[in-house]
């Protein structure tokens, strides 16, 4: 039987740490934890898993330190987590089939616990995790794998809550900032900083770098989708509107089932008429087309989706639409079938519409 390597990079994860650990200790067969300068309890916690703990000096370069990390692990396959995550399930089964059928780097499903305008939020993205001895990576910021092997993904879930409470765009933003010096043309840099910035809410810039990231787009990236949306997004956010359907007619056949690119135009056509509703009102039909497409395709593991933009949320927008042009019951039946999941927002609606 093949073995298994947890390996991960950490520094000042005692909060989180010990989950992450528990939740794969049964899984693997060697514990790789590289300490990169904690001051905390991190050390000692991962001794206490029996984690094989490795010291690095911190050089800005996560790539570099996470192939460091790599070159201690003795296993045939290396399990990639970092301390802010952990597997939600048992999936030892499937993570030991996979490694038997050969050569492959295999893609898990990352949740990630965020905040929105209504609370707590989740999206799901599929991240390269696992793969043979002898893949490394390159990158000095969201560091990615480099391998020609085939990538495949896997019904396994890992729970991720770093991003939840927490912003480290104080870190994130000057390496970034490195990446673009050296690369000023790389999109894949612009549409990471734009992240950044759009979560310490400088939408300005947010709007600047999705702009830099869409127009040098091959399309072929796997990024792609997600920068196209969170350019519409950052239109509405720093009232950029003016291209906004140039972008969503030249994308809209590519991103067909893509339900997270119909859920922004719907903000995004209700934007722009309140912007100039003599010009724009005939678009107004547009913003209900928009979300029960939504509710046509449903939830997507194709692409890296915000969980709910194919299901409650697409209820909830279409209960506020009809409500604001003046439909209560139909607004009251989508909030109904949005609170069924059961959806916060779409609860308080029916509760402010005397509709429970």
């Amino acid at each position: 039987m093949k073995s298994l390597s947890l390996v991960m990079i950490v520094k000042n994860e005692q909060a989180v740490l010990g989950r992450c650990l528990n939740s794969v200790k049964d899984l693997v067969e060697e514990m790789i934890v590289v300490d990169t300068g904690s001051t905390d309890r991190t050390v000692e916690i991962a001794h206490s898993y029996n984690a094989k703990v490795f010291n690095y000096a911190w050089n800005h370069d996560f790539a570099a330190a996470r192939n460091y990390a790599l070159d201690q692990s003795s296993g045939d396959w290396n399990l990639i987590l970092d301390a802010d995550e952990y597997f939600i399930s048992d999936c030892s089964a499937e993570l030991r089939k996979f490694m038997e059928l050969g050569n492959h780097i295999g893609r898990l499903k990352i949740i990630n616990k965020f905040r929105d305008k209504d609370g707590e939020a989740f999206a799901q993205s599929y991240i390269s995790r696992l793969f043979p001895k002898g893949v490394r990576y390159e990158g000095r910021i969201h560091e990615q794998v480099v391998s020609d092997l085939p990538r495949v993904k896997l019904g396994v879930e890992v729970g991720h809550d770093g991003y939840y409470e927490a912003s480290r765009s104080d870190r994130n933003i000057p390496l970034l900032q490195m990446e673009i010096d050296a690369e000023p043309d790389n999109p894949y840099y612009h549409y990471q900083i734009a992240k950044e910035y759009n979560g310490i809410e400088n939408y300005s810039q947010a709007y600047f770098h999705l702009k830099k990231a869409y127009t040098g787009l091959s399309k072929k990236e796997m990024y792609y989708p997600n920068t196209v949306v969170d350019y519409l997004y950052a239109m509405i956010s720093s009232k950029q509107l003016d291209d906004g359907l140039g972008v969503i007619q030249s994308e809209a056949a590519r991103l067909d089932d893509f339900p997270d690119f119909h859920f922004v135009c719907g903000q995004y056509y209700l934007d722009l008429i309140l912007s100039d509703t003599a010009k724009y009102v005939h678009l107004l039909a547009q913003i209900e087309q928009s979300y029960l497409k939504c509710l046509e395709l449903g939830e997507t593991d194709r692409y890296d989706s915000v969980i709910g933009t194919g299901s409650f949320s697409a209820l909830h927008n279409l209960g506020v639409y009809h409500e604001v042009t003046g439909n209560v019951q139909k607004a009251a039946a989508y909030y109904r079938e949005a609170a069924a999941y059961p959806y916060a927002p779409s609860e308080q609606r029916l509760q402010l519409l005397g509709h429970m």
